[in-house]
């Protein structure tokens, strides 16, 4: 839309400007008085109130002429005066007041708009006789159109001029016969011209596959951007690479011995065309993606692909994503005596049966043969398995995925990369190495070079290297972004234009104001003004400050740290100053220093690796870097120059709470950091063979030079199995659990769980607005609660009863409101606003809208089963009314549980006259069941509906004990919360288990000094080192994600 404006309004002096701009209502004040147009480009959903007189049209005369007030300043308004907003939002949302103050126009391309786009390039290139014939009628028509026109003025001109009779006007007549003369050679030509166009049509009808095919490519890599802002890309970025495509497919599909290009018929032409072209484009695309993104976006071009060739019902990918959510599951009972099928297995196993015909009857088959099913789900490769009787042969290829998601959603990541290897062949899952030099060659003076960063990242060493090849060495000026460094970096720039200096701008994203400024350089940068030889290259890590402009239309890189404990290792020792042989070799005790130095290593790759596990590694993801590891090998080297004794203390201290622990905020993760030094600085670790893993894979070796440890990290294993991080198998099941959640909940981000139509997709959200409207209860009445359970001093709980009713209340009214008001947009007797078409997106794809999680209590938890558990809190707290206290309370109902664990305590100490921070909580384990426990305790609560997490429970034993195979999380037991005073609690070897509401783990860190997320701490019993359940990461859940 810029470019169109800007060359529509060039001969009348066009005014750019931004709002971002310093003088932007001086130019737009100059700009209104001497008539000249203006276009505002890159407004958000939200514009500047000193534009509202403008676009009201407040004019007022003054002395004669029509005026205008802009700020504080009066002019004269021009008629001639012409106003252009432009915004690059995807998918901007006006107030109505807005909407009415201007004209809006939807400028963003279709996919017919773009595949007739491509139609003509692909054809301008293969038959430039063909489109430049085409071009040329285009223009004669326009031509022939324009001077029937000018005819048919001058017959109406002439007709209405003439006076008296028309036949005695000669020289009317003459002008009517020649206007007949030229109308019939015009007419003529047109017949001519539109025979030749049927023809031209024709022949480009044959090209029109390739122009809707690589259409479906570029709306494919547009998505992107919802997913990163880093990630867009022009489309004349996508055409240039279009072209190129077609002449390199071209050159080699050339005869080998004549040079010419070989005679194939059109359709496979455009088979090459289109091979070469994804292919390309993927190799292109990849460059600029995170890894985690890689396979995502070549499962996303193969569905797309398929998608637009009928060879995928949108139906089967919409499963795939959520599940079938809102489908009506076939009435099958789950087969019992059936531990391995659980209830949202069986529940999306029927949804299949729903949604697919070849599936009808898979319900019915695994509940007949569940020995041979129970062997795919027992398999350590189920995705490599063949189905049992018909479904290893009828399902196709991605329906087979589907059964995968339903069995073992851990293993779909594998099942995809198989897909995608067996549908589009194995090189779209093999992503092309980091290529420095190709990205340059990809370049020119006027295209900047970014390098997206991720945690660990730092690609400087490697441009540096890479410039002193290209000789460049001397030639590169680096700079780090920061406050004040804006103004450097323009001089910096503007030099290096001028004598073909290389810049580099590290770290763009901490200088987000200086990101407008950046851009007005970048657009400044043309041939005329620049050094062939001159480079501007950026980094920064992903940020919507960062200009669009340049992410579209400059060459953008991402590289990695390599993935696995041992290549982290390797890296770390090939980094300096490990790397540095007089360092490595230079401590007064070698021994010492090498054996902790390697230690340090292993725990650095520990607790960057470890974060591949989601909560149960790390509650929150640190960024751990190098400028870690590389402190504390200094000071490690340090401490034991100057002490004749190892000081192990000083070195936990500094590496636990200051070097690595400078990052951690949350205590629990700080005690898994402080247990793994606890065990690599200790005088064991200078024993002989220490384990540093409980196997005995990872071990520290003997004394030895810098090659030798190189040498020992190779032997290690590629893929480290859990136990290397002191975590039980059953976490790798976690881990690929979560890259499966990551890929379905990428793939929405994309827009992949909107399609299915809008009817469709209407009657959807309307079934599921009404059935939640029809379920919910009415709203509690507080006031018959307080006159039933009034305050009183002695009894806490009732105080507790009315605050838990008051935050649903407010829930639910939220809830109710917006269900009913969507009711009325989905009717179309009320406006869709944004607010409630996030809701209807939310719900076609089964989540919980963001405006209902603002107001509510935290869950993981999908839209079905968020309601389901709303209203199993709720009947709790109206049993709670109408029967009286509960014996045993569900401690997972509760909004806000501190509250209640705090009345206990208060009725406690209130009885007894004890100050409140005096006393205490002592844990009792009971049995499993909570309705052994119809009575209440004589003094405290009983507790239950807590999950375990990382380890399991033994009923005879009554303390903890490792997970059993395949099962991730476990019921805890019922629990007595006995108030006593803290003097009186006993102690016992026991494990302080953390309890969080969630299995996320994180939340904000509240003024208590722990997340918003963490309940209190459990003393749970063990007869093994507490240790050890720290490092496995067990923890005690309120809530499960399903």
């Amino acid at each position: 839309a810029n470019k169109w404006i800007k060359n529509m309004e060039r001969e009348n002096n066009v005014q750019v400007i931004k709002l971002t701009d310093g003088d932007y209502l001086r130019t737009l004040e100059n700009a209104i008085q001497f008539g000249l147009p203006v276009l505002l480009e890159n407004v958000k959903e939200e514009l500047d109130p000193s534009l509202e007189p403008l676009l009201l049209k407040q004019l007022f005369k003054s002395g004669g002429v029509m005026c205008i007030k802009l700020g504080e300043s009066i002019i004269e308004f021009s008629d001639n005066f012409r106003f252009y907003i432009t915004t690059s939002m995807r998918n901007p949302h006006y107030l109505p007041e807005t909407a009415v103050k201007v004209t809006l126009l939807n400028f963003m391309i279709t996919l017919d708009g773009l595949s007739d786009q491509l139609l003509g390039v692909v054809v301008a290139e293969e038959r430039p006789d063909l489109e430049a014939q085409r071009q040329k009628l285009v223009v004669e028509s326009a031509d022939n159109k324009k001077r029937l026109k000018d005819i048919e003025d001058r017959i109406l001109h002439t007709l209405s001029s003439s006076e008296g009779n028309i036949l005695d006007d000669t020289a009317g007549i003459e002008t009517l016969k020649e206007a007949k003369i030229v109308s019939d050679e015009i007419t003529e030509k047109q017949i001519v011209a539109e025979a030749t166009q049927v023809e031209i049509d024709a022949a480009r009808e044959g090209y029109k596959p390739c122009g809707a095919y690589n259409s479906v490519l570029f709306f494919t890599i547009r998505d992107l951007a919802n997913i990163d802002p880093m990630y867009q890309y022009s489309l004349s970025w996508f055409i240039s690479l279009f072209v190129r495509s077609i002449h390199a497919s071209a050159e080699e599909s050339e005869d080998e011995d004549s040079g010419e290009p070989a005679e194939v018929d059109l359709d496979e032409r455009l088979k090459i065309i289109a091979e070469h072209f994804t292919y390309s484009l993927y190799q292109n695309v990849c460059r600029s993606l995170f890894e985690k993104d890689k396979l995502l976006f070549s499962f996303l071009l193969c569905t797309r692909i398929m998608t637009s060739e009928d060879r995928l019902p949108v139906e089967e990918f919409n499963f795939f994503l959520t599940g079938g959510v809102g489908i009506t599951a076939k009435s099958v009972p789950q087969p019992k005596g059936e531990e391995w099928i659980s209830a949202k297995m069986w529940g999306e196993v029927t949804r299949l049966a729903s949604t697919c015909s070849v599936f009808e009857n898979l319900p019915d088959h695994i509940a007949q043969d569940t020995a041979a099913w129970k062997a795919i789900y027992d398999s350590v490769q189920p995705q490599e398995m063949t189905y049992p009787g018909e479904y290893g042969t009828q399902p196709t290829a991605f329906q087979k995925l589907l059964v995968m998601r339903c069995l073992r959603p851990d293993k779909v990541t594998p099942a995809v990369n198989d897909f995608v290897d067996a549908t589009m062949g194995r090189r779209f899952i093999e992503p092309p190495p980091f290529d420095l030099q190709g990205s340059y060659n990809e370049s020119n003076a006027m295209t900047p070079l970014l390098f997206i960063l991720s945690a660990g990242s730092d690609p400087t060493a490697a441009l540096l290297k890479f410039a002193d090849e290209a000789g460049k060495g001397s030639d590169i000026g680096v700079i780090s972004m920061g406050q004040g460094q804006g103004p450097k970096a323009a001089v910096l720039i503007e030099e290096g234009r001028e004598t073909g200096k290389w810049v580099l701008l590290q770290n763009c994203h901490l200088a987000p104001s200086w990101m407008p400024s950046l851009e007005k350089i970048c657009e400044g940068i043309n041939a005329e003004n620049t050094d062939e030889q001159f480079r501007l290259w950026l980094t920064s890590m992903p940020s919507p400050a960062f200009p669009v402009s340049i992410l579209q239309n400059g060459v953008k890189m991402t590289n990695e740290p390599p993935r696995g404990l041992r290549a982290n290792m390797r890296r770390s020792f090939q980094l300096e100053p490990i790397a540095d042989e007089e360092f490595f070799e230079g401590c007064n005790k070698p021994e010492v220093f090498k054996k902790l130095c390697f230690g340090l290593a292993f725990c650095h790759g520990f607790v960057q690796e470890r974060r591949a596990f989601g909560p149960i590694g790390w509650n929150i993801p640190y960024g751990f870097d190098d400028g870690d590891l590389k402190i504390s090998v200094r000071q490690l080297q340090m401490y034991i120059n100057e002490n004749e004794q190892t000081p192990f203390e000083a070195l936990k201290y500094a590496t636990g709470e200051c070097n690595y622990g400078g990052r951690v905020t949350d205590d629990k993760d700080r005690r898994l950091l402080n247990t793994l030094l606890r065990k690599v600085y200790a005088p064991a670790a200078l024993k002989k063979g220490f384990r540093l893993s409980e196997s005995g894979t990872y071990v520290i070796p003997e004394e030895g030079s810098h090659e030798s440890y190189l040498d020992y990290i190779a032997t290690l294993p590629i893929l480290p199995l859990p136990e290397a991080f002191g975590l039980h198998e059953n976490a790798d099941i976690t881990k690929d659990l979560g890259q499966t959640a990551l890929l379905t909940e990428t793939l929405i981000k994309t827009g992949g769980g909107s399609g299915g139509g809008g009817g469709a997709q209407d009657e959807l959200v309307a079934k599921i607005t009404k059935d939640i409207i029809d379920r919910l209860p009415p709203n509690f009445d507080i006031e018959a609660v307080q006159r039933k359970f009034p305050v009183r001093y002695e009894e806490s709980m009732n105080t507790v009863l009315a605050q838990e009713m008051l935050r649903y209340n407010r829930l639910l009214s939220i809830i109710r409101n917006s269900l009913l008001q969507l009711q009325k947009a989905i009717a179309g007797l009320s406006v869709m606003s944004a607010e409630l078409e996030k809701v209807f997106n939310s719900f076609a794809i089964g989540q919980v809208p963001a405006m209902w999680m603002g107001k509510s209590f935290p869950s993981l938890k999908p839209l079905g089963s968020y309601i389901e558990d709303l209203l199993a809190r709720l009947d709790l707290f109206d049993g709670w009314y109408r029967n009286g206290q509960p014996s045993i309370f569900w401690i997972s109902g509760f909004f806000f549980t501190p509250s209640f664990t705090t009345a206990a305590l208060q009725n406690f100490a209130r009885g007894n006259n004890y100050a409140i921070d005096t006393v205490g909580f002592e844990m009792e384990m009971m049995e499993m069941d909570p309705g052994l426990y119809t009575e209440p305790p004589d003094s405290g609560i009983y507790i239950h509906g807590l999950f375990m997490e990382g380890c399991a429970w033994d009923k005879d034993k009554k303390m903890l004990c490792e997970s059993r195979p395949k099962v991730l999380f476990e019921p805890g037991p019922c629990i007595h919360l006995k108030p006593v005073l803290l003097s009186d609690i006993k102690d016992y070897p026991h494990y302080s288990c953390p309890v969080y509401r969630t299995a996320e783990r994180r939340g904000v860190l509240a003024t208590t000094g722990h997340s918003t997320n963490f309940l209190m701490m459990m003393k749970m019993p063990t007869d093994v080192d507490p240790d050890h359940w720290a490092m496995r990461g067990v923890a005690m859940l309120c809530s499960l994600k399903d």
